[in-house]
């Protein structure tokens, strides 16, 4: 039985969209890391040292959103909403394409906190819903854990020879090269379509529903 949320190629899309949405935030945004909330933590101690209080609120609001996002991505794990609301899984998948979508429709004169907040809020869905390749764990949003294993893994296939470790040392280079790839494309998207750039990353993530539905098909014929 394939699963799909947690396949090689599930992962690249919303890896890659993990990647494009730094930079996306950061040129367009207000320079606001909106997924991976280390940059936001540390820039928020930062502004408080230096009594600006209100930058300091531009970094803590999307790390209140994420914690929302986090503990609502839990709950849909365990479960509790499937008796009220068939597939989940899937309607969570959906809202984050719809929330970025919408994204690329708020323009730029507007407060970047307008935009910084639900899209990490949407980050946090990723991270919590999905954070396994098969057996591996791995993170969407941010690349200093897949790094951490990706040595870990080169370790155990060069030092020890193991041939899963190999498997793993490859799996993790792909996912890291989407990430970069992903913040490269970003930053050129950017660049060029300004703040309609959020429109790539919510096609691929709705490129993911896509998925789900070959996956059926292919299990309904087998």
């Amino acid at each position: 039985m394939t699963v799909t949320s947690s396949s090689l190629r599930f992962a690249l899309l919303i890896t890659g969209s993990g990647g494009f949405l730094d930079a996306y935030t950061v040129l367009a945004r207000g320079g606001v890391f909106a997924t991976a909330q280390t940059g936001n933590v540390v820039f928020l101690a930062l502004n408080l040292a230096h009594g600006e209080w209100r930058q300091a609120s531009a970094h803590l609001w999307p790390i209140v959103a994420f914690i929302l996002g986090v503990a609502i991505a839990t709950h849909v794990k365990q479960g509790r909403l499937d008796h009220v609301l068939p597939f989940a899984l899937r309607w969570t998948i959906a809202l984050q394409a719809v929330v970025l979508a919408v994204v690329g429709f708020i323009p730029a004169t507007v407060p970047p906190s307008l935009v910084t907040i639900p899209v990490a809020f949407v980050a946090a869905l990723q991270i919590e819903l999905f954070r396994n390749i098969g057996d591996l764990n791995y993170i969407a949003v941010a690349t200093t854990g897949n790094l951490m294993r990706w040595v870990e893994a080169g370790y155990g296939r060069i030092v020890t020879g193991d041939p899963a470790s190999g498997t793993a040392f490859r799996t993790y280079s792909l996912v890291i090269t989407t990430f970069a790839t992903g913040a490269l494309v970003g930053a050129i998207a950017t660049r060029g379509l300004g703040v309609h750039a959020s429109w790539v990353p919510a096609a691929l993530i709705a490129g993911t529903l896509l998925l789900f539905v070959l996956d059926d098909r292919a299990e309904s014929s087998e």
